[in-house]
């Protein structure tokens, strides 16, 4: 008996066809008004726009993250201990980044943007209200120093 059932529940685990849970209609009214369906739940009128419920105090933070600006974005110097520039950023609202006029690859790590050109690795503290926690370090000749937003 055995040897029948774990072999048919193989078969039926295998053929088991997706499940969709919402419905092409209801993802466009989401879509739309702004809401979740987890918002919905707790009053957010799919049946509005998505001014109307953000009014009324709904807001789908997925959404809205992707029109917030990135905490990176601006111009920054790099300078050493005597004052003087060692390099000149630009980081973009799509986190891209150039040292002294050239793009390079950059990277989240632990609430930091860090990208490194040569030797020097830069690390920018995404939280803007830690002060002084924007640094470069050169690996090879052993310096650090700060980073300042322009």
């Amino acid at each position: 008996m055995n040897r029948l059932i774990l072999p048919a529940l193989a078969i039926l685990i295998a053929t088991q066809s997706p499940a969709y849970a919402i419905n092409e209609k209801y993802r466009q009214q989401l879509e739309q008004s702004g809401c979740t369906q987890v918002s919905e739940t707790q009053g957010c009128d799919i049946h509005k726009t998505k001014a109307e419920n953000a009014k009324a105090g709904f807001t789908n933070p997925a959404a809205d993250s992707a029109t917030t600006q990135t905490p990176y974005a601006g111009q920054w110097v790099a300078k050493s201990d005597s004052g003087d520039t060692v390099a000149t950023i630009r980081i973009d609202a799509k986190e891209q980044v150039w040292v002294n006029g050239q793009r390079v690859d950059a990277k989240r790590t632990d609430g930091t943007l860090q990208f490194r050109q040569g030797k020097v690795l830069f690390t920018i503290q995404g939280d803007r209200r830690l002060q002084n926690e924007d640094y470069w370090m050169d690996s090879d000749a052993g310096t650090k120093g700060p980073i300042q937003i322009e």
